[in-house]
């Protein structure tokens, strides 16, 4: 459902909602009740042994939404209101983010994830991702390394001070002329840790782009990451905490994210290796009692239905061992507890030891 921004594309999108819009009142006008139907995607089922095919991108049916049933009333409330915005954003040729789009009718929606939900509606209904409805995010990815890009005409130069950190371009679909000469792409889950690497001078002394969506990676963070990939064909490692939401963090770059099912091909990253922290770590690098935390019942809860999903068995069953590892053991523990043997540990030894690993891996399997 990816593409770019032009006129022609708007005047599409444009009517395709004039049709839409028109059916519905059509319905009303007869006497009918309005009956909307939208397809349903996933990008993982919960049994690890089938043999299914989420990874697809095919249709997991469709759900229908109508006014004969009272608890799809407010839905579609919700979804007409939403669309009559992205309409209005459409037409004008502006941008929006969801958070404006709530608070342009904050007591019917009540909370974001109802307009949410109905963004992902309308993109499902119109065919498209959400970034040519002219809904944005707020940018909160940040990358520094040996890159150098322009975005709607601003230059991006990383590559001059490869330890400074640039903010992830929203419109991304307007980022071209990359130049690199990196060596691979790192993404780590946490700011704290890409300040670490760029204190270090990490992209200096190892020739690299470095990315961090700062937790949980938002749309543009996974489509620079993505366009990154596709243009420049390097190895991708990820880093994150040695704990169920670092994890799942992991997974979202790999394998996509349910949420954005119906847009999983333009997002996902199937090139990204685990890099770490993995949980036999913490005795491969002998961390101290201390550093090692208890999962607590929210963690062992989450750990068990992540092992049910179907990708882990089919595709990455390492991962899936190591998932085990971490449940049975019962502790988890953050990237910076490797500090402990010394503040640089983790830029001069950790990083660079654990790729060399996955290259000789690499090479042995070819």
């Amino acid at each position: 459902m990816e593409g770019k921004r032009s006129s022609s594309e708007r005047s599409v999108l444009l009517r395709k909602i004039r049709e839409f819009t028109r059916t519905i009142v059509e319905d009303l006008s007869n006497g009918r009740s309005p009956i909307v139907l939208i397809d349903r995607f996933r990008n993982y089922c919960t049994n690890p042994n089938a043999i299914c095919y989420c990874s697809t991108d095919l249709l997991n049916g469709k759900e229908t939404l109508t006014l004969r049933r009272e608890s799809h009333v407010h839905r579609l409330d919700v979804l007409l209101r939403v669309l009559l915005i992205v309409q209005k954003l459409l037409q004008e040729n502006r941008h929006g983010s969801k958070r404006d789009i709530y608070y342009m009718h904050p007591s019917v929606f009540s909370e974001q994830s109802v307009v949410d939900r109905a963004i992902n509606d309308i993109c499902i209904l119109m065919q498209c991702s959400r970034h040519n409805l002219n809904v944005v995010s707020v940018g909160k990815g940040l990358v520094m390394g040996w890159i150098r890009f322009l975005e709607n005409r601003r230059k991006f130069d990383c590559i001059n001070r490869p330890n400074m950190a640039h903010p992830i371009p929203v419109h991304v679909e307007e980022v071209k002329d990359i130049v690199s000469v990196a060596r691979y792409i790192l993404v780590v889950e946490k700011e704290s840790v890409f300040e670490r690497l760029a204190n270090d001078q990490f992209c200096n002394a190892n020739r690299c782009i470095v990315i961090t969506g700062r937790g949980y990676p938002d749309i543009p963070t996974r489509r620079f990451l993505r366009l990154l990939i596709d243009k420049l064909c390097l190895p991708t490692y990820c880093l994150v905490d040695c704990d169920p939401y670092g994890f799942d963090i992991l997974t979202t770059y790999r394998f996509g994210s349910m949420q954005m099912a119906y847009d999983a091909k333009y997002l996902r990253c199937p090139e990204v290796c685990w890099l770490g922290a993995f949980p036999s770590d913490s005795e491969k690098y002998c961390l101290p009692q201390q550093c090692l935390l208890p999962l607590t019942a929210q963690d062992r809860k989450k750990i068990e239905a992540m092992l049910n999903r179907c990708y882990l068995q089919r595709e990455v069953p390492k991962w899936r061992l190591e998932l085990e590892l971490m449940l049975q053991r019962g502790v988890k523990f953050e990237i910076e507890a490797l500090s402990v043997h010394s503040l640089s540990f983790l830029s001069k030894e950790y990083i660079p030891s654990k790729i060399q690993e996955l290259c000789s891996e690499s090479e042995f399997t070819v």
